[in-house]
Parts: C-alpha cells; sequence; structure tokens
C-alpha cells in the first residue's frame, strides 16, 4: 500500500512537472504574428562529439536557409537563429531543446542530425507545443508515441526500414547479388537496417550467409573480417555511419574482399573517402536523399550559394536541413502563428525542395523516394530511384 501510495504521488508529481511545462511554452506557442516581427528559430545540432560532421553540415545548411529567407524583401518575419550543441547526447538534446522553446521562445527547431538526439526531444516538443523539425531522424518509428505520432514532432527524411529495403531490393535485383554478408554497428540504426535489409533480401530469393557486429569507435575489424571474407558472398551490406564504415571497407579491401559493397545514408560524409581511400570506394554504392548528380536548376544555384558561404561542397546533410528549414519557414508564413496554427501547417504542407517534394503520411514522414548513388574513387558518378515497396 505504502508503494503505491508513493507511485500515485510520484505520478502526480510528473504530471504537475508537465503542466508547467506546457505553461511555460504556450505564451510562445499561441503567439500571434505581425508582419516585420522577429521569430526566433532554434538550431539543435551535434556540433562537436563524434558525430559532429552531421551536426556541422547541418548547421550550415540551416543556417544558409534563414540568411536568404531575411535577404529576401518579400519574407514577412526577421528571423534569428538560437544554436545549441547537444555533442550527440540524447539527454544533453533534451536539456537543449527545453532551453529553445521555455527560455528562448523559438518558434520551432530543426535539428538534431541522429535519430536517438531527435527522439529526446520530442516529448518536450508535445509538452511546449514547438514544432520539432528533423532532417535526417531515420530510425524506424522515431516519430512514434506508441500507436500514433508525437504531434510536434515531424522529419523529411525517410526511414531506415524505407532505405534498408531499398538496398536490398537494389543489391538483388539492379546488381544481381544472391549471397550477401552484414556488418552492423550495435545501435538502433544498425540493427534497424539489418533487420529489414535480411527480411527483404531473403523474402527476394538472396541469402544472408554472415552477420557480424561491431561497436561504435571501433578501429580494428580484422577479427571480423576474417570471419567474413571467405563465406562466399558477392556483396557486403555495412549498417553504420562513415566514422566505422570507412575503416571497415579499407581493411576489407585491404584484406581481399573485392566484392560489392552497400551501405545507407550512414556514408554521407566527405570523411568517408579520408578513412577509406578513394582508391577503395569502387563498386560501392549507398542509400540518399540528395545528389549532385544531373542537378536541376535550383540544386545547382544552393550548391554555387553553400560553396561561397562555406568555401566546401554541401551534402546530404546540409540539403536535407536546407529543405527542413525552408519548410518551416513556410509553414510559418501560411499560419501567422506559433504553436498548434504552425503544427497544422507542417502537417498539411506540400513542399517541393533539394530533396524531392513530399507530403507528410500518418507518421509525420515525408513520401518521397529513395536514391542510390554509385561510387567512383569515392565520386558519385550515376544516381537510381529505388521504390522498394514495388
Amino acid at each position: 500500500m505504502k508503494g503505491k501510495l508513493l507511485k500515485t504521488f510520484a505520478s502526480s508529481v510528473v504530471a504537475l512537472s508537465m503542466l508547467v511545462g506546457c505553461s511555460s511554452g504556450s505564451g510562445t506557442a499561441s503567439t500571434e504574428l505581425k508582419e516585420g516581427d522577429t521569430v526566433k528559430i532554434g538550431l539543435n545540432y551535434e556540433l562537436s562529439g563524434a558525430v559532429a560532421s552531421y551536426g556541422q553540415a547541418e548547421y550550415k545548411g540551416a543556417s544558409l536557409a534563414i540568411k536568404q529567407y531575411n535577404a529576401n524583401k518579400d519574407s514577412k518575419y526577421k528571423i534569428k537563429a538560437v544554436k545549441m550543441d547537444n555533442k550527440g547526447d540524447a539527454s544533453e538534446s533534451t536539456s537543449a531543446a527545453t532551453k529553445l522553446m521555455t527560455e528562448d521562445g523559438v518558434a520551432f527547431v530543426v535539428g538534431p542530425a541522429t535519430s536517438g538526439a531527435s527522439i529526446a526531444t520530442y516529448p518536450v516538443a508535445d509538452q511546449n507545443q514547438v514544432p520539432v523539425i528533423s532532417p535526417s531522424a531515420t530510425q524506424v518509428d522515431a516519430t512514434m508515441n506508441g500507436d500514433s505520432p508525437y504531434e510536434y514532432a515531424f522529419r523529411i527524411c525517410f526511414e531506415d526500414s524505407y532505405q534498408g529495403k531499398a538496398m536490398a531490393k537494389f543489391g538483388y535485383e539492379n546488381l544481381g547479388k544472391k549471397k550477401a554478408v552484414i556488418i552492423n554497428e550495435v545501435s538502433d540504426y544498425g540493427k534497424g537496417l539489418t533487420k529489414v535489409f535480411t527480411q527483404k533480401f531473403e523474402d527476394l530469393g538472396g541469402e544472408v550467409v554472415a552477420t557480424e557486429s561491431y561497436n561504435a569507435k571501433d578501429t580494428d575489424f580484422a577479427g571480423i573480417i576474417t570471419k567474413v571474407k571467405d563465406k562466399g558472398a558477392d556483396v557486403l551490406f555495412i549498417a553504420g555511419y562513415y566514422s566505422e564504415a570507412g575503416l571497415i571497407i579499407k581493411q576489407a579491401r585491404e584484406a581481399g574482399m573485392d566484392c560489392t559493397i552497400l551501405g545507407a545514408d550512414g556514408f554521407e560524409s566527405e570523411k568517408l573517402a579520408e578513412l577509406a581511400g578513394k582508391e577503395n570506394l569502387n563498386n560501392c554504392y549507398y542509400s540518399t536523399a540528395y545528389t549532385t548528380v544531373n542537378a536541376s536548376d535550383d540544386l545547382t544555384a544552393f550548391v554555387d550559394a553553400y560553396t561561397k558561404e562555406y568555401g566546401e561542397a554541401p551534402n546530404m546533410f546540409s540539403a536535407l536541413t536546407y529543405d527542413a528549414t525552408n519548410l518551416g519557414l513556410q509553414a510559418l508564413e501560411k499560419a501567422g502563428k506559433t504553436g498548434a496554427d504552425l503544427q497544422k501547417a507542417i502537417a498539411d504542407a506540400k513542399f517541393e525542395g533539394l530533396t524531392g517534394s513530399f507530403t507528410f503520411d500518418k507518421t509525420h514522414s515525408p513520401k518521397k523516394s529513395v536514391l542510390v548513388v554509385n561510387l567512383v574513387d569515392g565520386v558519385q558518378t550515376e544516381a537510381v530511384s529505388v521504390d522498394p515497396n514495388k
């Protein structure tokens, strides 16, 4: 009985704290905007830490979108960016989101880059009625709170299950590969990709002959490569991020594995070529939402502007965040208000961006195609659109 009373009391405290959270954010959330107002936008990114390459690219993409918006004489508002470094840590990300929403009074938040850090902000977003637009939170069901989505959480990237299926289909049908080995990171990202790739590849008639795992920050993969190299596989699927994938590719090629290599959007970084060596990035393909192969005029203009601004070319993460930020700004102008009105404008959006045109499905995920790019000496040379559900 005593335990039950304590549990009831604790639940009441949690409920009260949530109400306080809602109250502290509701002032900002219900604001009606006037033309010429200065509106704050939160940028919550991994600016330091193990995946800083992603966060820094996304921060630059968002900053460019805001700069261009402010320079447009037809824009209704003056946008002020408020940035936070979550260091790639979920708890830091939650703290950053809370500060942005309750103290800084932002209208919406763009970021973080990674799934775990993004998901950690969604309860805070719902409590404070401040939309979070995640450029690259690909984890399966990332936006879901049980059977329904977090009301104020959106993402503009396809989820891991979608791209995992796409790579399995591409490997089996487009490349004619029949036997696969998988090397995956021990993480939600790595395990999620491995599960759906295996299911799709085997459903199509292929065989996964071995699966081996590694931990983030590992650097020596000789033992894993020894285990898989003589399994007779004609394709290697690496389910992880560039920081380890680059080293795996380098060590696999040096060990004599000349099979096709497949990956997901975790490969997307200029550092992949630095770690793997450009000469090892041939017969290598990965899924992405962005490529400059056969670039449109709008994409060319973005690449030129980004390169001029930062002295480097953009990547997928830069483009996704550029789109995410512009989606939020477009919705802000349409709604003329923050909070529930802004949330509805985002949910109902029909957006045309650099990474594709899309509307949102019932999970607040976009309906868009997966692109698979081919690397030749580390450079993208072609792109194929894949629909894993056909």
